[in-house]
């Protein structure tokens, strides 16, 4: 049995305290150019925040890639993970937020398969979580080319 007072974790606590994940928001121009967006600002308009918009974008479609970095003293070690996602603008250039409810309900209804006996038991099958899936897929994703991941990479970590 090890002793919790034999383990050195004051020497650990620093370590720890460096490390941290934070989010990196990147929105894709049509000639595929990388942009940063501030989170502070990702956040307020995915809130609703009237006075947040980018007008430049307004009513488009917009290919953005939310990156989660690992940090260790303040500097990028990692990728945790990146969503692929597209983010839909009103007229003014606002996040249009009934497209996102759209789109989260979306998401809820792929997510959730057939689940009660008399579901599952039944001569049809129940595929409207997969079709559901697919059109979320479809109308809310996105996948890169090698030259867009390199432009976030570079964006991230400062090469290029």
């Amino acid at each position: 049995m090890i002793k919790l007072s034999n383990l050195k974790l004051n020497n650990l606590a620093p370590v720890l305290e460096k490390m941290g994940i934070g989010l990196r928001i990147f929105l894709l121009e049509d000639d595929d150019t990388v942009k940063r967006l501030p989170l502070a600002k990702y956040e307020r308009m995915l809130r609703g925040y009237p006075d947040d918009l980018l007008p430049k974008y307004a009513g488009k479609r917009i290919r953005c890639a939310e990156v989660a970095v690992e940090f260790s003293q303040r500097k990028p070690t990692q990728i945790a993970r990146i969503i692929y996602l597209i983010l839909p603008f009103d007229s003014e250039g606002r996040i249009n937020l009934a497209e996102k409810q759209r789109e989260t309900g979306l998401a809820k209804e792929a997510e959730t398969p057939p689940f009660t006996k008399e579901e599952l038991a039944g001569p049809v099958i129940d595929a409207r979580h997969h079709f559901a899936k697919k059109r979320y897929s479809n109308e809310y994703r996105w996948t890169p080319s090698k030259k867009i991941e390199v432009g976030i990479l570079n964006a991230i970590f400062g090469q290029g």
